[in-house]
């Protein structure tokens, strides 16, 4: 246990150390540099809520009982690596052609005008579709929402951008402070999905990572009980990417929520090593986000994703980084379709092995080969044939 304790903390240290990434406006570099931005560069629009405290103009990992509501337009470089968000060493040096930068930022006065710019977003792209995101452990609030653009970009997803930005310490050794704050932020996101619903959104889709998925399952757990049936209709369907939920405490939230939202996704790894460290820190053999045997949600109705296929470094975070992966949820109609299919048709477009066990489905991904005749096959059964 002593060299498990030591091999963790040695980790986090280690990641700690990492730069991070923080907003750099787009005025703050040369003008000539600036002018190629529309040319080189997509303009992401994401709306957010948060519940981090405001201090000189800069949200930090302090915690705000009243939540702000914000928008940020975000310039994601057209050529570059997909799933990569590329952050600039400074503003002499940023360039729109690999760089992410802010093109503007605004703060609303309230709730009431918070939902009558979403609303004017959703008429713009004459969808009432919306997109609901919540970062993960030891995030700053730049890095989330850098995030959030360059997945909506990449991914291609349909609807209006929208991030809930919970006060995260933003640092590998804030574990603990993260796990309260995840409690915190409760209400706020409850708020958030309020201001989303009452902004004419037809139809929510909610998008969790990490300690993230936490924060979404308690929210979905405390509107259910407060028997909010009007936010619980609102909801078109969950992710959850790499969970770092309790799966004893996920089963206590699922059966409070009672039915769950439909399609209800959930994207892990059984070599997630970040996961791996929070199965040892929490003493627990397993999180939900790095399962090896389904039964155990079995009575759920679930579809559970293996993507260790694709793992991208640590394996934490593949439906984001992985162009292999990213490339494959775009080929099911820009993973659009795996939310209005039914769970057979999501099934069939999607190459690896399926178990189904009482209500719950496993799907353990295959990276694909595209043959001549335009069929796609996992890749592992076209090398077997070629071998015999």
């Amino acid at each position: 246990m002593i060299r498990i304790l030591q091999f963790t903390l040695v980790s986090l240290v280690l990641i700690s150390c990492s730069p991070r990434g923080e907003f750099l406006e787009m005025d703050e570099i040369p003008p000539e540099k600036a002018a190629l931005a529309s040319e080189v560069a997509v303009r992401e629009v994401v709306f957010v809520g948060t519940t981090r405290r405001e201090e000189d103009g800069v949200y930090g990992f302090g915690r705000d009982e009243r939540a702000s509501f914000l928008r940020y337009d975000i310039s994601v470089p057209k050529e570059r690596k997909t799933g990569e968000v590329t952050w600039p060493k400074n503003a002499k040096r940023a360039d729109p052609t690999t760089d992410f930068l802010t093109l503007a930022d605004q703060r609303f006065a309230d709730g009431a005008e918070f939902r009558r710019e979403l609303r004017s977003a959703m008429q713009l792209r004459k969808q009432r579709d919306v997109v609901v995101y919540v970062h993960g452990f030891n995030n700053t609030m730049a890095e989330s929402v850098y995030r959030v653009a360059q997945m909506h970009y990449d991914l291609k997803v349909p609807g209006v951008a929208v991030h809930y930005a919970w006060p995260s310490r933003g640092s590998a050794l804030g574990y603990v402070y993260d796990r309260d704050s995840a409690l915190f932020a409760r209400d706020g996101l409850e708020q958030l999905l309020h201001e989303v619903a009452e902004a004419g959104a037809q139809r929510v889709v909610l998008i969790g990572h990490s300690m993230g998925s936490s924060v979404l399952m308690e929210t979905l757990r405390q509107a259910a009980i407060r028997g909010d049936k009007r936010l619980m209709r609102s909801i078109g369907g969950v992710i959850l990417i790499s969970p770092d939920l309790d799966v004893d405490l996920f089963r206590l939230q699922a059966h409070a929520i009672g039915t769950l939202p439909e399609p209800f996704l959930i994207f892990g790894s059984r070599r997630d090593t970040i996961l791996g460290l929070s199965s040892r820190i929490s003493g627990a053999p397993e999180r939900l986000g790095n399962l090896t045997d389904i039964s155990v949600v079995g009575d759920l109705k679930v579809t559970y994703l293996d993507t260790a296929a694709y793992n991208q470094g640590a394996g934490h975070f593949n439906v984001g980084t992985s162009p292999a992966l990213i490339q494959l949820l775009g080929g099911i109609q820009n993973i659009d379709a795996a939310f209005r299919a039914e769970a057979a048709g999501r099934v069939g477009l999607l190459p690896g092995a399926v178990l189904t066990v009482q209500s719950a489905t496993s799907i353990i991904l295959a990276p694909v080969t595209v043959l001549a005749e335009g069929k796609r096959r996992p890749r592992h059964v076209v090398e077997e044939e070629q071998a015999q």
